[in-house]
């Protein structure tokens, strides 16, 4: 091949910017030697015909302008404009088309069937799928440097880049232009458009192969052309769509928030020039993971959101409870199988089937297993199954776990046959050792727990109602400010409250003098029962001048009343209430002074408290008080007790 000289070169019409931009490439291309024969050259010019011409023209108009990246790295614009890299250049300019991650308005609330579920069952059951229409959660547009699949065409307005080493070396980007082509330095227009994205690179090397030898071609596609899409129908925010062109219908209709409450989840229609070319199950991606039929998108496509099908409510024991939609001719199996199926504590024998669209039922129908494979749904039906593991069991029939610790011989976790006593596990046990205090037994049972704490949070609803009802304090004398601190304060002790939990101790009948435990006391599954060592001191809390533990010698000491050992805690400040002054014994039972605790004997672990004086009309001071029996003393028996 000869080449021309500079000068022999025809001169074409060019904008100030553009020279000086050309000299810049010519400084450094010099730098780097790159040679002046290369086809990515953007200095390189052969004598064209008037067809070259027309196509430069076309390609300058449509196309952006020409990005050289040098060895070391460095790029440098040649022309006036920058790349955009929105990779919608050639799309319409309609302000009416949305962006690939709009604001969405939110999900769509529920229809009339979801709310009629929720008056059926006292709860809110959601729709399926609707999770993935959430509003912050909908950025389901690929973005325009997605990883292009072998199989994919090129067309106008992808960015196609292309670099070369070997004999002769550059980076260039071009953009097809609207004729399907792109123009290459020293080699002339190529066309692109129809070709695979697996056929590109030996589309380029042909081309290029035809005036070089000795070079490596890389090519890929740097940025996806944009298309427009419409979404319809009782889409939750119809309209028109910019997306990419490796778009499916799934990234489309999520866009656009998906089906809305009268949609279908069951069918989306892609109708392409007017027909309709495929359909998709959304349920199919949800539940299977099936995206077979998610077409990828063309431009002006045409997504088409169908009514919403029948609804079937599915609660009970399946591993999903939702609302579902039924394709005509789905069963009740059909749709267990869309719920994930029974769990592992259902009982598939027993499931409920409640028709609202019979109204002569009076009620529930039983349907066995063979029916639901024959049982069509409708819409409306309303299907339980009902749960077998969830089952109270008759206590006589329960072998029971116990666990036994403290002062035994051999404590331990023991399984025990049915009916089962106390004296049954400690016999396991080997008995208790000399030093069990057995008037200090603790005895934790899950179902005393559960009791506990019902009751609780309703003591705790109570004092709430209480404190808004009754005024904060008795005295007018005081200030806004004041009314307002203690209200804060009285919410604050409630919280702490909320969050305290019951320990489902029993308080086992026992004297204090006993040296064995009820013996016919009946086990139940995860009890635990602590023997603890004797005790051998009394504790004295609260408003007294020396708060402290004291010992106690039943040998050597004699007896002393309650009041007695008050006295040498320093007795009650003047701040002390002395009227509510009780105590906790070790076998968890409370005595308060209007059942003669002060005139009472102490015995071993017993816990002497005398609360802080109050204004009786302060509601939110006695709340205060058991706060503080819970939260320093930690004995959740004598909160019960004071509450109530």
């Amino acid at each position: 091949m000869v080449r021309k000289s500079r000068a022999a070169r025809p001169r074409t019409a060019v904008t100030i910017p553009l020279i000086v931009a050309l000299l810049s490439a010519e400084v450094a291309l010099a730098q780097v030697n790159l040679p002046m024969g290369s086809p990515l050259d953007p200095t390189q010019s052969t004598q064209r015909g008037q067809t070259d011409q027309d196509s430069t023209s076309r390609s300058s108009s449509s196309s952006p302008p020409s990005v050289y990246v040098d060895p070391a790295g460095n790029s440098e614009t040649i022309g006036p404009v920058q790349i955009k890299n929105d990779g919608l250049s050639n799309l319409p300019q309609d302000t009416s088309t949305k962006s690939v991650n709009p604001r969405v308005k939110p999900a769509a609330p529920p229809n009339e069937f979801e709310r009629y579920v929720e008056n059926s069952l006292g709860r809110a059951l959601p729709r399926f799928g609707a999770g993935l229409l959430l509003p912050d959660n909908r950025d389901y547009a690929l973005p325009a440097t997605a990883t292009v699949p072998p199989g994919y065409v090129l067309g106008v307005g992808d960015t196609v880049a292309i670099s070369l080493i070997g004999s002769t070396e550059g980076s260039i980007e071009r953009q097809i232009d609207t004729d399907g082509k792109i123009f290459l330095p020293s080699i002339g227009s190529v066309m692109l458009a129809g070709v695979r994205y697996a056929d590109l690179k030996d589309r380029i090397s042909a081309a290029i192969g035809r005036q070089y030898r000795g070079y490596e071609v890389t090519v890929s596609v740097r940025q996806l052309r944009g298309i427009r899409v419409y979404v319809t129908g009782f889409a939750n925010d119809p309209g028109a769509y910019s997306v990419n062109s490796l778009s499916t219908m799934v990234n489309a209709v999520l866009a656009a928030g998906g089906p809305s409450s009268g949609g279908s989840f069951r069918s989306v229609q892609l109708y392409r020039r007017g027909n309709l070319v495929g359909e998709f199950d959304l349920y199919d991606l949800v539940r299977r993971g099936d995206r077979s039929g998610d077409q990828v998108l063309q431009n002006e496509d045409v997504l088409f959101i169908p009514p919403l099908g029948k609804q079937v409510a599915i609660t009970g024991s399946v591993n999903e409870e939702a609302i579902y939609e039924a394709k005509p001719g789905e069963t009740m199996q059909d749709m267990l199988r869309i719920a994930g199926g029974p769990n592992n504590l259902a009982d598939e024998t027993r499931v409920m089937l409640y028709r609202a669209s019979d109204v002569t039922s009076s009620g529930a129908v039983q349907i066995s297993a063979g029916e639901m494979a024959m049982q069509t749904v409708r819409g409306g039906d309303l299907i339980q199954v009902l749960s077998e593991g969830s089952l109270q069991r008759p206590l006589a029939g329960q072998s029971v776990l116990v666990r036994i610790e403290g002062e035994v011989n051999k404590p331990g976790n023991y399984f025990l046959a049915a009916n089962s006593t106390m004296a049954d596990i400690l016999n396991q046990a080997g008995g208790t050792t000399p030093r069990a205090f057995v008037f200090g037994t603790r005895l934790e049972r899950s179902s005393v727990r559960v009791q506990q704490r019902e009751a609780f949070r309703e003591a705790i609803e109570q004092l709430e109602m209480s404190l808004a009802a009754a005024p904060l304090t008795a005295g007018q004398t005081l200030d806004a400010g004041e009314r307002a601190n203690q209200l804060a304060g009285a919410r604050a002790v409630l919280e702490r409250l909320r969050a305290a939990e019951p320990d489902g101790r029993m308080v086992l009948d026992i004297p204090p003098s006993a040296k064995a435990v009820p013996a016919d006391l009946l086990m139940e599954n995860n009890d635990r029962i602590v023997i603890p060592p004797r005790a051998t001191t009394v504790g004295v809390f609260g408003s007294v001048y020396r708060p402290a533990s004291f010992y106690l010698d039943e040998r050597g000491s004699k007896p002393m009343k309650v009041a007695a050992y008050i006295d040498r805690a320093g007795g009650p400040m003047r701040s002390a209430d002395k009227k509510s002054i009780f105590v906790v014994r070790a076998n968890g039972s409370v005595l308060s002074r209007r059942n003669g605790a002060l005139n009472a004997y102490v015995l071993p672990g017993d816990v002497i408290f005398v609360p802080v004086r109050t204004q009786s009309t302060s509601v939110w001071t006695k709340i205060r008080e058991i706060s503080t029996i819970i939260f320093q003393m930690g004995v959740s028996a004598a909160a019960l007790a004071a509450i109530k």
